[in-house]
């Protein structure tokens, strides 16, 4: 991905695979814990979500101009931090019993706001690793690369547990 034009039609795409799967699933299929960490498929998609918030706020900020506003973080927690694993912890306990429906609309909802957001952000801004000191030497564009490859890799990790679903 070079450019908005071409990052947001994958987006668009891998929102619609995501979608297409997640409406073929049986809510039984959907919460039982079946990956190898003993996650459900709604687990993967709440942390999917819980990422996908990270990318709002600096899609966000690069819009205002100013310092990406993570929601929901306790102070110790640091979205920029590389212990990932804290985080990740952290975003399960607080999204495990949340009903699907729930953690179905929260995901769906913000991914497409992403989608939005970033449609309005001026070509000039995606580029350039300098102009957005917590991206950490990244571009803006990073956000969205970020997002389809966090989405990519989520995939492979179900299609084991999906292989199960077939007939």
């Amino acid at each position: 991905m070079n450019t908005k034009q071409e990052a947001l039609p994958l987006l668009r795409a891998e929102f619609e695979r995501w979608n297409a799967l997640l409406a073929s699933l049986s809510e039984a299929q959907l919460t039982s814990p079946q990956l190898d960490d003993g996650w459900s498929i709604k687990d993967a998609v709440a942390h999917l979500h819980a990422w996908q918030q990270r990318s709002v706020a600096r899609v966000q900020a690069a819009l205002a101009g100013g310092e990406p506003n993570y929601p929901n973080l306790p102070a110790e927690l640091d979205p920029e931090t590389e212990d990932v694993d804290a985080l990740n912890a952290w975003f399960h306990s607080q999204t495990r019993e949340q009903p699907w429906p729930e953690v179905y609309g929260n995901w769906r909802a913000n991914f497409a706001h992403l989608l939005q957001l970033s449609a309005q952000v001026p070509d000039e801004l995606w580029l350039g690793d300098e102009r957005y000191p917590w991206m950490d030497g990244y571009p803006l564009l990073g956000v969205l690369e970020g997002t389809y490859e966090h989405h990519q890799e989520h995939w492979e990790f179900l299609q084991p547990v999906l292989a199960g679903f077939q007939p």
